[in-house]
């Protein structure tokens, strides 16, 4: 039967789940779920990763976990899929009791990052609770003389269950005297009533028994049942008599709960129940009835509640005789109470001087107050005088009416406020004291200046900000008051006059804050300093100063600058490499800077491209190229690398130079005389301050010599009448100083550079023969290899036929190498 129950409960339990489970999303951020009670524990609810719009296993990546509003947790939750869980049995009448709805709140709180959602679970009443009378068997006793239709309330049954499952209805048994009529409460459960439908007759019936029984409406509905037991009492024709009509007492206002005040005695002449007499307070009012209480049975007036003399004197209190059969009698118990000294004296402020001036001289009268006792008749004389030794006195003025007046100097920065005790004490007996605290605060007087919390500050900024930052803040306390705490900050101007400091920077008078006015650049100004002076608001003002030093902060914003090979000319720059060099030959070096300080600046060398990577590589630390192996016959003669130079900023900035690199059998005679002084500056190995001095100066006479060329060519051209450019013998991109700089004395090159050659033997020393355009009586013999005119030939040394011969010695030439 109970394996039955069991299983039609848990059906009722699946049933209650289809019916009532919802999910709801309130609002944004509450998620609302709906339960039945009686649940068994790991009963699913709902998957709230789902909810949440998370993916599965979120919830353990973010540490999920359960917080309750209340002291226990009824759900738990399973991280890895997200699953809510009911923990263990819901009991809705022990969660919620009568309350409808029972809600239960929980917060589902994610920590990486922090996050939280509210959730509310709603747990549904079963009919698991029959309702039940308190009293199984109820005593009604109704005289035989009630009247019909007399009505007789009976006792609410209680069901813990709520709505359509609570109680619902109340059923009487067949008998020939009453039947029910149910009542409804504005708050409570419905209770059912007796109505008398048949007279009464004592002899004939001296007792009915009824059954009662209460329905809820569950399905299937539960019932309880009481017995009802009504016995008929007889008629009763005489009323009790007290032996006095008026009874007097007196008790002490101390006197403890319980104590006897007055026993009041009343007889009666029936019979049986009727003579048996019940002593009641009746018609008396509240205070009465909390001051005093009466024994039913003996008639004793006992204390209940305290006595005070001071707030009422005398009682008059109404007894009731009750006998068995209903009716009374009345009587008086006149109580007088008895004063004794239970009062402390009081003190009464009636004027307080506060603030009060601090430089106020003595015999300043701070505050006016009175004492009053109230058990003066009992009382005897009250004193008065301060708890604390302060700068202050009690003078008397007249009667019970006193003066508290200053003693001495006061001080406010020493002592802001007194908080003065007065203590008023009676003789007694016994001897009774009461204390009244005073407030007197001490009003300022501007003799403090402010004071910084430090000596001086050091704030940064990081370079690239923002105009109008915020960097930093002073601040300053003034230990015055009000006005005279009042601090105002500013900029004083440098001793040197130079106000440029305030173009950088800005301070908030109000409260000391400080701005940069404009974007600061670490390249141009590291620091600067400046004095602020904080003000007060005094009538006399006073005022302190201190020294700020804002530090820049420097920020990767400048990119690696490439200073060898130089990448703006026409035409591209390169090296020579011999074929017969080994492998870790020192092909040519890149050379760059960057305008960064600090880790920003250090720079690093990578090969990015290459037309083959297994044949060179680049020094991460100096970006020195070298041979990884000998050159081979297959490698091609046109090499080009493109090499990523990165600085080691946060964010890294990079920049990227190319290269052609050509692999030759030989170097021309040309470039063997080029070689020589090239190779003695490899030996110096110039630090990169000195390599950038060496480029500005070879650049001045780069410069000065093109303004020469261009003389003289401006001259050969008003002479001759021709027209030349430069551009046809000079080449911007090969840079002749760089070279000297970069070699590094291991017999090669570091750029190729076109020359014009001539095809005659000779000392080899046409290398400057490309300026005799322009230097017409330069001396060439015939001896360094001059290109001759053949017999016949009547072409001038400036015709038109030589300048091409010259041009394709020239181009060919450099078809060689290029």
């Amino acid at each position: 039967m109970a394996g039955t129950r069991r299983k039609s409960l848990q059906n009722r339990q699946v049933g209650s789940l289809l019916i009532f489970l919802c999910i709801s999303v309130g609002g944004a951020t509450t998620i609302r779920y709906s339960v039945a009670e009686e649940m068994e524990s790991g009963s699913f609810v709902a998957n709230v990763a789902k909810d949440l719009g998370l993916e599965v296993g979120k919830l353990a990546a973010r540490g999920a976990r359960l917080v309750s509003e209340g002291n226990k947790m009824h759900f738990r939750l399973h991280r890895k899929t997200g699953d809510l869980f009911v923990k263990e049995k819901l009991d809705r009448e022990s969660l919620c009791g009568k309350a409808d709805p029972c809600v239960l709140h929980f917060e589902v709180v994610l920590v990486e990052p922090l996050q939280s959602f509210r959730a509310e679970v709603r747990v549904f009443d079963i009919n698991d609770n029959a309702p039940v009378f308190l009293n199984k068997e109820p005593l009604l006793k109704i005289p035989e003389s009630t009247p019909l239709g007399s009505r007789f309330p009976l006792q609410s049954a209680q069901d813990l269950d709520v709505g359509l499952n609570g109680l619902q209805n109340y059923t009487l048994s067949a008998n020939g005297y009453f039947h029910l009529h149910t009542r409804f409460r504005s708050h409570g459960p419905k209770y059912a009533e007796l109505v008398l439908n048949k007279p009464l007759d004592r002899e004939k019936q001296p007792e009915v028994n009824l059954t009662i029984t209460a329905v809820d409406g569950g399905s299937p509905p539960k019932s309880g049942t009481a017995h009802i037991h009504v016995v008929v009492l007889d008629v009763n024709d005489h009323v009790p008599q007290f032996s006095r009509l008026v009874y007097r007492a007196q008790v002490s206002e101390n006197s403890p709960n319980g104590s006897l005040v007055a026993t009041v005695t009343a007889v009666d002449l029936d019979e049986g129940t009727n003579k048996a007499i019940t002593y009641s307070l009746a018609q008396n009012p509240e205070a009465i009835l909390k001051t005093f209480q009466i024994d039913p049975q003996n008639g004793e007036v006992r204390l209940r509640g305290p006595l005070d003399f001071e707030a009422i004197e005398t009682y008059d209190i109404d007894i009731q005789a009750t006998d068995g059969g209903g009716l009374s009698a009345h009587s008086k118990v006149l109580v007088e109470v008895v004063d004794v000294n239970d009062n402390p004296p009081e003190v009464m402020v009636s004027s307080v001087s506060s603030p009060l001036p601090e430089d106020s001289p003595p015999q300043t009268v701070v505050a006016l107050f009175t004492i009053r006792d109230r058990d003066i008749r009992v009382g005897g004389k009250v004193t008065c005088f301060l708890r604390e030794d302060l700068p202050f006195v009690i003078k008397p003025t007249f009667g019970n009416s006193y003066s508290l007046v200053t003693d001495r100097s006061l001080d406010r920065e020493e002592v802001s406020g007194y908080n003065i005790t007065l203590v008023a004490m009676d003789t007694g007996p016994p001897s009774l004291s009461a204390e009244t605290m005073i407030e007197v605060l001490i009003s300022d007087v501007n003799d403090n200046p402010p004071i910084f919390r430090e000596d001086s500050y050091i704030l940064t900024v990081r370079e690239n900000n923002s105009p109008a930052v915020f960097i930093g803040k002073v601040h300053a306390e003034d230990l015055d008051l009000g006005e005279n705490a009042q601090i105002t900050y500013s900029l004083l101007p440098p001793k040197n006059g130079d106000l440029s400091v305030f173009a950088y920077i800005s301070i908030n008078s109000d409260n000391g804050k400080l701005y940069a006015l404009r974007t600061m650049d670490y390249e141009a100004i590291q620091d600067f300093q400046f004095v602020v002076k904080a003000t007060d608001g005094g009538f006399l003002s006073l005022s302190s100063q201190v020294t700020v030093r804002v530090v820049v902060l420097d920020d990767n914003d400048n990119r690696p600058m490439i200073l060898y090979p130089l990448q703006n000319g026409t035409l591209p720059c390169n090296d020579l490499v011999p074929r017969s060099a080994e492998a870790g030959y020192l092909v040519t070096k890149v050379v760059a800077v960057d305008g960064d300080s600090g880790q920003n600046s250090w720079l690093s060398y990578h090969l990015l491209k290459a037309t083959d990577l297994g044949l060179f590589s680049v020094q991460r630390q100096n970006g020195e190229i070298h041979t990884l192996r000998q050159i081979s016959e297959r490698d091609p003669m046109m090499q080009k690398l493109i090499i990523l130079v990165q600085d080691h900023g946060q964010p890294a900035l990079s920049t990227t130079v190319s290269l052609n690199i050509l692999l030759v059998d030989g170097f021309s005679e040309p470039y063997l005389q080029f070689q020589d002084p090239t190779r003695h500056s490899r030996k110096v190995n110039p630090s990169t301050k000195y390599l950038v001095i060496s480029l500005v100066i070879l650049s001045f006479i780069f410069l000065l010599s093109v303004i020469v060329i261009f003389i003289i060519h401006v001259y050969q051209k008003i002479k001759y009448r021709e027209k030349f450019t430069i551009q046809e013998h000079f080449y911007d991109d090969c840079n002749f100083s760089n070279n000297l700089v970069q070699g590094q004395g291991n017999g090669s090159l570091s750029r190729p550079c076109p020359y014009e050659m001539c095809s005659a033997t000779g000392t080899g020393n046409s290398e400057f023969r490309f300026l005799k355009r322009f230097m017409p009586n330069f001396p060439f013999p015939h001896a360094t290899g001059e290109i001759k005119m053949e017999a016949g030939s009547s072409l001038p040394p400036n015709s038109d036929r030589n300048k091409s011969q010259r041009l394709e010695g020239h181009d060919q030439v450099s078809d060689d190498y290029m």
